[in-house]
């Protein structure tokens, strides 16, 4: 499974105490999904929230990224064929063919960058598409 979290903590509305809020971001039966689960140290204050679609609320991807730092998405042969590449985006992320075309682009120059689940989500379906790629974070 591929997965990525982090635990951050806030002030608790409720009684001002510490909130501590596991945040969380995975790839279930092939679909992006992400979770955040709170809990104040102080009250009763507790929730589990969890979700999928094609975009990771912003909060949740800022934290992964804050913690974790970005990850990279490279095609590792430069002539690799543009329709797989094209179908891979538009079945993994819901695009049209339009901003799939411009993605390919970024692609194959300087590849995507997104959270280490989002590229190795996409990079999982391109490998199943015969599409040589690599997954690297941008400090290695």
């Amino acid at each position: 499974m591929i997965t990525q979290g982090v635990t951050v903590t806030t002030r608790c509305t409720e009684c001002g105490g510490v909130l501590m809020l596991d945040i969380g971001q995975f790839v279930e039966r092939g679909r992006l999904c992400w979770g955040t689960e709170g809990y104040c140290l102080s009250c009763s204050v507790a929730w589990c929230d969890q979700d999928s679609g094609d975009e990771t609320p912003e909060e949740i991807r800022r934290a992964l990224l804050a913690e974790h730092g970005p990850a990279r998405l490279r095609l590792t042969d430069p002539e690799a064929r543009m329709v797989p590449v094209l179908r891979a985006l538009r079945e993994v992320y819901g695009l049209t063919l339009p901003r799939a075309r411009v993605l390919a682009t970024e692609l194959r120059t300087a590849g995507l960058v997104g959270t280490f689940v989002e590229m190795e989500l996409l990079a999982s379906r391109l490998r199943h598409l015969a599409v040589e790629v690599a997954v690297g974070t941008e400090s290695g």
